[in-house]
This record gives C-alpha cells, structure tokens and sequence, in this order.
C-alpha cells in the first residue's frame, strides 16, 4: 500500500500492491518469430517487435490491439535506468519470442509507463554462462503498486501526451537537420564546380577558391597553469569543452580563471568560432561562443577564428567548417597515438567562396535553421527533464 507525491485532483485511496500476473493476460503462446531470410519475402508496412524494439516491417500481422510488450532477454535489464525495458505498441503488429506480449486488464500506457523503467533484475535469471532471462513464470510474479483504473487512465493520458509532444518535436528536429544536411549539399559548389546548384536570386557570379586563414585571424589559447584554477572568476575553453556544434561548460568539466589581467588578448568575443586542435574528434569538435557564454578565456590547442566581417561572414565562415573541414583534415592530421592540428592545418583549409552579400544570405539561412534546430532540442530535453521528474513522484 501507498501513495504517490504527486497526484491529480480528487484522488486519495492507497495503491494497492499487485502482481504483474494478476493485472495482465499474458499472450506469449501466440508469438511467432521470423528470421530475417523469411521477413525480406513479405515487406509492408505492419512492425515486426523483438526484443528492445522494431526489427523490420512485413506484411502480416498476429496482434491488433494495445499490448505491452516486456524484455525477456539480453543485457538492458541492468540499464534500466537510462534504457526501457518495456514498450507500448497498438494496432497490427507481429512479435517475435524475444519479448513478453501483455494485454493490461487496465490501461496499457499506465502500465507501459509503469515498467519501462522498473528495476525487476530480482525476477531475471541467469541462462547460461552470461545472458540474462526473463522467464515466464518469474515475469508473472514481478509486483507492482496499482491505483484505480480511472486515475490509471488519467496518468497514462498524461505520460502519453509528454510522450507525443517529445516525438513530435524530436521528429521536427531531425526533419530540419535533413533539410540542413540537403542544402549544405545543394547550396555550396560540389566536384570543383564552380557555382552552386542551389542559389539565392541575383547571383550569377562564379566562386573563388581561397583559403581559411585568408578571411579570418586565428589564435590558439594560453597555457594556463591547471593548479592555479580557480572555482570562481572567468570561464576557460578547453579542449574538452568544445563539443560537436557547442559549447559545454557542465560543473563537472568547466573550470575558471580569477582575473583577465595581462589576458586580454585571449579574451574570446560573441560568435568566435572555436575549433579543438587534439583527440580522436578533431575535425567534428566546432562551436561558435554566444554572448551569454561570455566572459571566457582561450586555452592552449583550442583554434579561436575571428572573422574579418569587412571580408567575409562569420555565419558562412561557420557552415563552411561544418560542411567540408572534416573531409580536409582527414586528409591532413598527423598520425600519432593523439591526432592533433597545427595552426597551418586550419590556416590553409581551402574553401570555396562566393561575394560578401552571398555569403551574408548563405549565412543567415543556415543560422535560422541552427536556430531552429537548437529550438526544438532545447524542448525535447525540457520535456524529457519533467517526464523524468513526474515519474518519479506520480507513482509508488
């Protein structure tokens, strides 16, 4: 018996212990796998589930209904934490022996939710030397903290639509990085081409090839003493912060310096773009610095590109690093235990370049879609930080 923090209104009595068995029908005896030979004679459009997710799509179909389909074996049961061990699923689908079918006496997404991320390695069991296994009659017994169906209904229509607004704007993110990756292609010249395929209206003229040092001055960072850090004053960009595309500046790995004194030349300015010279990344580690990552200092084997803007645009600048810098310092990192850049290696990165005002129109439209892009993650992870919180204080 017990009760959640968090409840919805009007609700008061105690859950009531229940065991998985008592709550389900469990549908196994009518799971058919079908290995992967077999399943390329009969494509469609109907999910095939095994264990952790969907293996492939055919056309038949042995379920149509909402189920909740349990991991019976492999290794996710000890990562339940960051991995789901259940999934929901409705309408014609097919399930392999992999997975425990589950038709709920109550509702299916309160119950999908309930177990996605249980701790049930106390009902796994070991088969074999090292697999684990959910076995049917172990699975039956796993318990359970159950409410009335009616606020079982009004918590599974609550998760169900965090999980809907997640889906709908992690789909909308990954269709603008598709859009973003397409005209990255379409909108810079390809195979020493001299123009574009893709091209704003009024610009006819060819492009140059010139080199990345040519439009932007370039510096790597001091060498500060790793003793003398201190917990407050200015930011220091290090290797290790410099991500793919931003900038991470988490507790665990931002460390600062007390005073900018005798510094100021390594003083970074809003939209300098930073490149990571060392480690298995070079090449993929860019960002720009916004103004409220500011004030930061530069350190040693961190590239900063401060863009000549009389010259050229910092935004095109940066999508051309985007596009082509890895397949150039493919081409030319050193081959030691730690790959690494030099600053000559980013100063002679060739590149293609149309007139300013092109560059300026380029620019911004790939900065909107960056802007859009970054939108929709920055909602999915706020989504995902209060589906975490409510989990863990709407149920027992």
């Amino acid at each position: 018996m017990g009760k959640p923090e968090i409840r919805f209104k009007g609700y008061t009595d105690e859950w009531e212990q229940r065991k998985l068995g008592e709550v389900t029908q469990c549908l196994d005896s009518e799971r058919v796998p079908i290995n992967s030979e077999e399943r390329k004679k009969i494509p469609g459009e109907i999910p095939y589930y095994g264990a952790g997710n969907i293996q492939g799509y055919i056309n038949k179909f042995l379920f149509d209904e909402e189920l909740v389909l349990l991991l019976e074996d492999g290794d996710a049961f000890d990562d339940f934490r960051t991995k789901e061990i259940a999934q929901y699923i409705c309408g014609k689908t097919w399930v392999n022996n992999h997975a425990h079918v589950l038709r709920p006496l109550g509702d299916a997404y309160f119950l999908y939710i309930t177990l996605s991320h249980k701790d049930i390695r106390n009902w796994v069991q070991l088969a074999g030397a090292s697999r684990k296994k959910l076995v049917q009659k172990s699975m039956l017994n796993i318990e359970l903290f159950m409410p009335h169906i009616i606020e079982q209904k009004k918590i599974g229509q609550y998760f169900s639509n965090l999980d809907h607004l997640i889906t709908l704007h992690q789909r909308k993110c990954d269709e603008i990085k598709s859009l973003k990756k397409y005209m990255l292609q379409k909108m810079f010249p390809q195979n020493e081409q001299k123009v574009p395929k893709i091209r704003f209206k009024g610009f006819t003229e060819a492009w140059e090839q010139r080199k990345f040092g040519d439009y932007n001055d370039l510096m790597t960072g001091y060498p500060f003493e790793s003793d003398k850090f201190s917990e407050d004053g200015i930011k220091l960009v290090r290797g290790m912060n410099v991500k793919r595309g931003y900038l991470d500046f988490s507790e665990d790995i931002c460390v600062k310096w007390n005073s900018c004194v005798g510094l100021e030349n390594y003083l970074l300015k809003d939209g300098d773009i930073l490149i990571q010279m060392d480690g298995a990344l070079i090449g993929k580690s860019y960002a720009k610095i916004k103004k409220n990552q500011l004030p930061a200092l530069l350190v040693q084997r961190v590239t900063r590109a401060r863009t000549n803007n009389k010259l050229a645009s910092q935004d095109f600048m940066y999508q051309t690093i985007q596009r082509d810098f890895l397949r150039y310092i493919g081409m030319n990192k050193t081959e030691t235990a730690v790959p690494h850049l030099s600053l000559n290696d980013i100063r002679n990165f060739e590149i293609m370049v149309p007139g300013l005002a092109e560059q300026n129109k380029i620019g911004t439209y790939f900065s909107n879609l960056d802007r859009l892009i970054t939108l929709h993650q920055q909602k999915c992870e706020e989504l995902k930080k209060i589906k975490k919180f409510m989990l863990q204080k709407m149920f027992v």
